[in-house]
């Protein structure tokens, strides 16, 4: 048995005879168990588990809501490393056919199988929809043509944003949404969405609409208030790029950008959620020099990951270079000379590598013993992502 299994089944039967023992069912006499102790062994069940214990008594069913309990079982489920893993593909000949969010189980022996496909309201209708960008103690943020939505997939609740009640400029003549970010806000227990917006000026020259110019806005929604407000401007373009991997590190989201005056002069933006400003931050040289990176939360520290492609008449090569931020950037690995890859699509639990080949197929690659695993895994090409995220209790109707 899986040693993450064989813990989840202990619990699971502790508790079971915990909940006996209140009962009086294992003895003649009724014994109380202390509340606390009761509800730290039930923090350490999975959500599944938890929803079947809901219907044991009230006093539970409340206890599970509380944010203590659900802070508690969360912080359970990072100390034991217990990560879920969804997919987003689509399986036609277009990237513009339909795309999904599948399960992929994590269980020993099972080689990462499609456990179910997940069908998302609202999105079902949409091309290459739903993006995810981002994720946050447990919480997903999915965008769509022209719809923002938070989901808790581990209790199935999905809620729509509201339309942003910021004023725009009256004589623009369209408005369009660009990058997001998503995290939380410890201080205020709030998880918050920021998004640019660009705003079109021009005239119409009889057949078409000629743009003039372009100002920007930004959006700030707080899902504890349900609404939106307008905060300033950073100093830097945002460059446009989806973030495959997780940019959300410790109450801070980070974009790629560049400088107003040079567009060459490539460094981070970072939004912390709690005093909701932007700064930014300087890539290390060595990631510069090279031709193409990616930022991703690397152990719960900002890690940025450089490719080098090595082109050979049989077949391409690509290696990584692993930087983290620690005070100051330090390069913290290297992996050479992997083969076949097109896309980093993130790391798994003991330092493997999931990654999209040249044939848009899911690779699984371990640095140690440098095996490669076909998971047998499609997808049209650039329609794969791989989302990670640990189960959670937290709601989205009433936080």
């Amino acid at each position: 048995m899986h040693e993450d299994d064989g813990r989840e089944l202990w619990c699971e039967c502790y508790s079971y005879t915990a909940v006996k023992l209140i009962a009086g069912e294992l003895s003649n006499t009724r014994t109380e168990l202390p509340e606390m102790l009761v509800l730290d062994i039930l923090s350490k069940l999975p959500v599944k588990s938890l929803t079947r214990f809901k219907c044991v008594c009230k006093a539970w069913s409340s206890s599970f809501q509380t944010p203590f309990f659900i802070t508690q079982q969360h912080h359970n489920n990072l100390r034991n490393n217990n990560l879920n893993l969804l997919i987003k593909r689509n399986n036609g000949d277009s990237y513009h056919d339909i795309h999904f969010l599948s399960q992929l189980s994590t269980e020993k022996g099972q080689d990462f199988s499609l456990e179910q496909d997940i069908p998302l309201p609202f999105f079902d209708d949409h091309w290459h929809r739903p993006l995810v960008y981002g994720h946050c103690n447990g919480l997903l943020c999915l965008i769509g043509e022209d719809k923002l939505a938070l989901w808790n997939p581990s209790i199935r609740q999905f809620k729509i944003l509201p339309e942003s009640s910021v004023q725009r400029p009256p004589s623009a003549y369209m408005t369009r949404f660009g990058n997001l970010g998503f995290g939380y806000d410890s201080q205020s227990d709030d998880y918050k969405v920021v998004r640019f917006v660009t705003n079109y000026f021009g005239f119409d020259d009889g057949k078409i609409k000629i743009t003039s110019h372009v100002t920007m806005q930004i959006d700030l929604y707080s899902l504890r208030g349900n609404s939106w407000k307008e905060i300033p401007l950073p100093q830097v373009n945002v460059v446009h790029d989806h973030p495959w991997l997780d940019n959300h590190v410790n109450g801070i989201f980070y974009w790629v950008a560049s400088g107003v005056t040079l567009a060459s002069d490539f460094r981070l933006l970072s939004f912390d959620m709690v005093n909701e400003r932007f700064s930014t931050l300087a890539l290390p040289r060595g990631i510069l020099l090279q031709n193409e990176f990616q930022l991703l939360n690397f152990n719960g520290l900002l890690g940025a990951m450089a490719y080098t492609w090595e082109v050979t008449p049989e077949e391409t090569m690509c290696s990584f270079d692993l930087w983290v931020m620690s005070g100051s950037w330090t390069k913290l690995f290297s992996i050479k000379s992997v083969p076949g890859v097109w896309r980093l699509l993130g790391f798994w639990k003991n330092g493997e590598l999931f990654y999209e080949n040249s044939d848009n197929k899911l690779i699984l690659f371990d640095p140690s013993t440098r095996e490669l695993k076909n998971l047998g895994i499609h997808a049209y090409n650039g329609a794969m992502q791989i989302i990670f995220y640990v189960e959670s209790l937290v709601p989205l109707e009433s936080l």
